[in-house]
């Protein structure tokens, strides 16, 4: 399912953004896995301090404090997923779209008989759910 950011995000997200950032910035400076879990157990324990804080203008200045904090702590090389964008892998395998297929020579589809029969009963299936939850399209003369 796709979404979209519309640029707002509850209290609750925030602070699980900050600590997911928080952690992986403590992946950056510990590569000895003791030394990591070690450190974040005390991150944890730091959000966990102050989970109960019920005035929001409290909870926002930790989280601006916290935000502060990361930036100013952050690693310089920070790792990168290698096949996040800016990781070494990242868009190496082109995924080719659905629709090159329609454009196989016949006789390569005739190599695969059941799975053509059942992709072109699947596109007529998508057409009626389309056409069912959009209605069909109407020629208004525009070329």
């Amino acid at each position: 399912m796709a979404s979209f950011t519309t640029g707002m995000s509850s209290h609750t997200r925030k602070v699980q953004t900050l600590y997911k950032k928080a952690v992986r910035s403590l992946e950056n400076w510990y590569d000895r896995r003791d030394v990591f879990r070690y450190q974040a157990v005390l991150m944890r324990e730091r959000f966990d301090q102050n989970k109960d804080v019920k005035d929001m203008r409290i909870a926002k200045d930790l989280i601006m404090k916290g935000e502060q904090e990361l930036f100013e702590k952050q690693h310089w090389h920070p790792k990168k997923f290698p096949e996040s964008p800016g990781g070494v892998a990242y868009g190496r395998e082109v995924i080719p779209p659905d629709w090159v297929m329609d454009y196989w020579h016949p006789i390569e589809k005739a190599q695969y008989p059941e799975y053509f029969a059942r992709r072109e009963q699947r596109k007529q299936e998508y057409i009626k759910l389309w056409e069912k939850t959009h209605g069909k399209p109407t020629t208004t003369g525009h070329h």
